[in-house]
C-alpha cells in the first residue's frame, strides 16, 4: 500500500491515511510504519487517528521538531477541522458540544454532564441531500472518539460508526479534512478531500461542501 504525503517540510510532513489501517502496529504494521519503509525515513508521531478515520496526519522528521509539534497541539495552535456525514437529525444544528469523557462499553466512550476535563468540540451542519446531513467540527480538546461522542450526544452518530450505534455503511464517516498551523513565521494550510466512501463522493459535488473548503469562513 502506498501513502500520499500532502505536504513536505525539512521539519515534518502532513501524509494522507486511509480509512480502515491503524496508526499504530496491532497484528500487522501499522500506518506509520508502513510510511517509513515507503519513504526510507524516521518518523516521530505527535496526534493520531482511529483506524475508522481517513485524512491528514502530521509526522515529524526528528525530535526537535516533534518536541515542537507536540507543543504547538498542546497549546491549542493548530487548528484541526473534520467533515462527517449522519442520517439522524441532531438535538442542534450548530453550536458547541462540552462535557467530560468517561469510558462505557467495548472500548466504547460516553459524554458526562461534568465539566471537570471537558472535551470541547464546536460544530455546523446542513442538509446535503433528504436524510443525510454534513458535519463540519473542530475540536478544542484533544479527547479519545470526541468527535465520534460528540455526535453520539446529540443523537446522530456517524454513518458507519457502529461502536456508537451509526447507521451499517460501507465505511465510518470521519475525515480529518484541514490542518492550518505556523511554523517558523510561515502558514501551513493543508486540506485533503475524502477519498474513500460513496457518500463522501456525494457530498464532495454538494453546494455545502463548496462552502465549507475553507473552514476559517466559518465562526469558530
Amino acid at each position: 500500500m502506498q501513502f500520499d504525503v500532502i505536504f513536505d517540510h525539512n521539519d515534518f510532513l502532513i501524509a494522507y491515511k486511509p480509512v480502515g489501517v491503524s496508526f499504530h502496529s496491532e497484528d500487522s504494521p501499522g500506518f506509520v510504519v508502513m510510511l517509513e519503509a515507503q519513504l526510507n525515513v524516521k518518523l516521530f508521531p505527535v496526534h493520531r487517528l482511529d483506524k475508522v478515520t481517513s485524512g491528514l496526519i502530521v509526522l515529524a522528521k526528528h525530535k526537535a521538531a516533534a518536541a515542537k509539534l507536540t507543543a504547538l497541539f498542546e497549546s491549542r495552535q493548530i487548528d484541526k477541522f473534520y467533515l462527517a456525514l449522519i442520517d439522524a437529525k441532531p438535538k442542534k444544528k450548530q453550536g458547541w458540544v462540552k462535557g467530560d469523557m468517561a469510558k462505557s462499553r467495548r472500548g466504547a466512550f460516553k459524554l458526562l454532564k461534568s465539566n471537570e476535563n471537558p472535551a470541547v468540540t464546536r460544530f455546523y451542519s446542513q442538509t446535503i441531500e433528504p436524510g443525510i446531513r454534513a458535519v463540519i467540527l473542530k475540536p478544542f480538546s484533544g479527547k479519545t472518539h470526541q468527535l465520534r461522542v460528540a455526535l453520539k450526544s446529540l443523537g446522530a452518530p456517524i454513518i458507519g460508526d457502529e461502536l456508537y450505534a451509526g447507521s451499517l455503511a460501507d465505511r465510518t464517516y470521519l475525515h480529518a479534512y484541514n490542518l492550518q498551523f505556523r511554523w517558523d513565521g510561515i502558514s501551513i494550510d493543508c486540506k485533503a478531500s475524502p477519498v474513500e466512501g460513496e457518500l463522501f463522493k456525494r457530498f464532495l459535488s454538494s453546494e455545502v461542501f463548496n462552502d465549507w473548503q475553507q473552514p476559517t469562513n466559518l465562526e469558530w
